[in-house]
């Protein structure tokens, strides 16, 4: 089994390179080609259209990356680049957009309040993308992993 388009949203953290390197071992072998995405997150008091440079070009060398880490493994990745006031919603619209068979988003392991937090954007794409959702979790840093009894 296999899906024909997986969207791979990028955020410039360290599970970036295995979410790409697992839509590729899911997609279709005949169909070579996986879209990444990256949003940029537009602060409000700013116009949605703003030009910020810095983010532009971070979000740039991250679905470079990305392309390179496709290319390696055989595949041909399809990116955009992004400006949106919340990631969750740009991503949901990107995946009906784009007719996309699968949504693959990485997470990294992250605490907030002292328990583990999925963020905002996951819970917000889990709850409306309109195709099945994978979501990668790295591992628990070794500093925080307790040991089972």
């Amino acid at each position: 089994m296999g899906f024909e388009k997986i969207l791979v949203a990028v955020k410039g953290n360290s599970v970036d390179e295995e979410v790409i390197k697992l839509a590729c071992s899911l997609a279709k072998k005949g169909k070579k080609k996986i879209y990444v995405t990256h949003v940029i997150e537009v602060k409000r008091s700013l116009p949605l259209d703003a030009e910020p440079g810095a983010e532009i070009g971070k979000g740039e060398k991250m679905l470079d990356h990305a392309e390179h880490i496709a290319e390696g493994l055989g595949y041909e990745a399809e990116t955009e680049l992004l400006q949106a006031r919340e990631v969750g919603p740009a991503i949901v619209d990107e995946a009906i957009q784009q007719g996309i068979d699968l949504i693959v988003l990485g997470i990294e392991y992250k605490r907030r309040l002292g328990e583990f937090s999925l963020g905002d954007t996951a819970p917000y794409v889990l709850k409306n993308a309109p195709c099945p959702v994978l979501l990668y979790r790295e591992s628990i840093p070794s500093e925080e992993a307790s040991p089972t009894k």
